[in-house]
């Protein structure tokens, strides 16, 4: 397994025979909730009372994460970018933390005969659990196939994170420009720009 782009030699794609979506995965209903949540906590002793409390901000949306529903758009966008330019390249999608589990997706890329597998983790930025966490995730799944007997495994090469990728800074930039713009000219250049992701330890802040 190995960190890096997409070569530009041999065909759009080459050597590469499937994209795999990587994600985080969160419940799409209140009854998923706290199991979510014991997935992502898994190891760490935290108490399932303690679990119930935190998932109170799910439950504020119909126990429903948008992450999911995001991926789905982005999966059928990249098959229709891919389709229209010729790119013949299946992409799957599977998650850390919730359905569609990535050992099920890697199961079943090395069942219809992928062989050498780029991924597109969704976290943009490098850090441990947007980036390394993902890698150690990939070798436990394909720890799990090898123990099942998998003849052939695939080989996966995670993509470089993109937080400074031309791509995701300039519409940033834009979208920032434009929300700025928005405002009344007399709180404008007064205003405060924050950026958020979700919540991290302090101790880890």
């Amino acid at each position: 397994m190995s960190d890096q782009l997409l070569p530009p030699s041999g065909g759009p794609a080459a050597p590469y025979d499937a994209l795999l979506l990587l994600s985080f995965g969160g419940p799409e209903g209140p009854d998923d909730v706290v199991p979510f949540l014991e997935n992502v906590t898994r190891g760490r002793g935290i108490p399932r009372e303690r679990l119930r409390e935190v998932g109170q901000h799910y439950f504020g949306f119909g126990g429903v994460s948008p992450i999911n529903g995001q991926n789905r758009e982005l999966l059928a966008v990249l098959r229709k970018d891919f389709a229209e330019h010729g790119l013949d390249l299946p992409v799957y999608w599977g998650n850390r933390n919730w359905a569609p589990y990535l050992t099920d997706v890697l199961r079943e890329m090395a069942a219809d005969g992928r062989r050498r597998i780029a991924v597109l983790a969704t976290s943009a930025y490098a850090s441990y659990s947007g980036c390394r966490q993902y890698r150690e995730n990939l070798a436990d799944a394909l720890g799990v196939l090898a123990g099942e007997g998998v003849g052939e495994l695939p080989r996966v090469d995670k993509l470089r994170h993109y937080f400074n990728h031309p791509g995701f800074v300039g519409p940033m930039t834009d979208g920032v420009l434009a929300s700025l713009a928005s405002l009344p000219q007399e709180v404008r250049a007064g205003a405060h720009l924050v950026f958020t992701t979700h919540s991290i330890p302090a101790a880890a802040a």
